[in-house]
């Protein structure tokens, strides 16, 4: 059969910015998990799932106190559209009255795919394509600018402060009073890669800017490793411009079921849920998810945090003695800390080297079967490596592996070409998770 004709041409048929997309690259786009690998990339929790499980993995039966009632047989039905039980219990967890004497309630609530639903969202609910634009500050998730770019919306960066990784809020405030079509501004707090946690009156400086008409937006993916009382998803009860995120991926080691949670004053709720699709949260994903937040299912969440600060506090103590390792970068409230990389063994001759760190992450990854991330292209990270906090075992692994690549790295007299490098660096860091 010849060649079919037609005038179809997809260039001047798709939206110009969804055709200036990139593939999206996520952490297992490198190196998959050939069940021998250790993965320290992609933020996850090392321990799995905050669940109680039986010695060989499996739920329990239905008649002990941790079971998980999942339907199997509802499978034929849609899911609940409104998910009041499951709300409710995402309420319960955050109703700490640390910031404020009012309650969140299921009227507060979003809950969609992961967090990305939630980001999503929000642009295509404040934002006019080729019009408004988004505020964000570098380094920081790089799902916000993927977001952006899907839907026609462009980025102001107003970039962290380079001592402490926190808000510039000078320049944030005055770039909000000069472009009111910025709608949003997203934090990230924790933050992705810096691991800070962001000052709540920075946030409130922002909050009650007296012109700026639009949404504040607080990512705290990694909340959970951060001290109690950190969370400020209750605020929005006293914030009609504050959106709060979060997830069950990180501390809750529940990335698989997918499940995200935007907290807003009622009225910003109400847009998101007449938004989204009909039956966006599974049964199963949202049985495992209210059976996670239940009290014998927390009490694994918090058993099995315990256990990744620890090793957190460990490598901490542990990385800055070998030779090469240079200062950590940002803070220690995540399950993952950004390190720099010198090119010297010695901290006081060493200054910090995206060729030691791209070497450090390709050897360690190809050579050794552990997986780290490469940051060094990101805003005020040169040389860094971001290390997702592992078990016990892992890091052991890991704490050896490091310091042997590091060695060979500065024992070889080779370099590499400039441009070779700045291809790979690029490759590295373009990873989105």
């Amino acid at each position: 059969m010849g060649s079919r004709t037609s005038p179809f041409d997809l260039s001047k048929c798709a939206r110009p910015n969804i055709l200036a997309l990139e593939p999206y690259r996520c952490a297992r786009d490198d190196y998959k998990d050939d069940g021998t690998n250790i993965l320290l990339d992609a933020n996850e929790n090392a321990y799995g799932p905050g669940l109680a499980l039986d010695e060989s993995g499996k739920l329990p039966s239905a008649t002990t106190d941790s079971a998980i009632d999942v339907d199997l047989l509802g499978l034929n039905r849609y899911p609940d559209p409104h998910q009041i039980d499951l709300k409710q219990l995402l309420c319960d967890l955050r109703n700490t009255h640390t910031h404020t004497s009012k309650s969140l309630t299921p009227d507060n609530l979003f809950v969609g795919v992961g967090s990305d639903e939630a980001i999503d969202a929000l642009l295509r609910a404040f934002c006019i394509p080729g019009k408004d634009k988004i505020l964000t500050c570098p380094p920081t998730y790089g799902m916000y600018g993927v977001s952006a770019q899907v839907n026609d919306v462009a980025l102001v960066k107003v970039p962290l402060l380079a001592s402490s990784f926190g808000l510039d809020v000078p320049s944030i405030t005055t770039a909000l009073s000069a472009d009111p079509t910025i709608k949003l501004a997203y934090f990230c707090s924790p933050g992705n890669p810096t691991g800070a946690l962001l000052k709540k009156e920075d946030v409130r400086q922002i909050l009650e800017h007296e012109s700026w008409n639009g949404v504040v937006v607080l990512d705290e993916a990694y909340i959970d490793f951060a001290p109690e009382g950190s969370s400020l998803a209750e605020w929005v009860t006293e914030w009609p411009n504050l959106v709060v995120l979060q997830t069950l991926s990180k501390a809750f080691g529940l990335a698989g079921i997918r499940l995200g949670a935007a907290f807003a004053d009622p009225a910003i709720a109400r847009l998101f849920n007449s938004m989204k699709a009909p039956y966006n949260i599974p049964n199963p994903t949202s049985q495992i998810a209210r059976a996670a937040l239940s009290p014998k299912h927390l009490d694994v969440m918090k058993y099995n945090k315990g256990l990744i600060i620890e090793q957190r506090n460990r490598l901490l103590k542990e990385l800055p003695k070998i030779p090469g390792v240079g200062k950590f970068l940002g803070g220690e409230e995540s399950n993952f800390l950004l390190v720099e990389m010198l090119d010297a063994p010695s901290d006081k001759d060493g200054k910090p080297s995206n060729e030691t760190a791209l070497g450090v992450y390709e050897r360690l990854a190809e050579e050794r079967g552990v997986v780290v991330r490469f940051r060094g292209k990101e805003h005020g990270c040169l040389g860094c490596l971001r290390i997702t906090v592992g078990t016990e075992k892992e890091v052991d692994r890991f704490l050896g592996d490091i310091k042997a690549v590091l060695e060979t790295i500065f024992k070889s007299s080779g370099k590499l070409s400039g441009t070779d490098e700045e291809i790979r660096e690029k490759d590295a860091n373009d990873v989105v998770a």
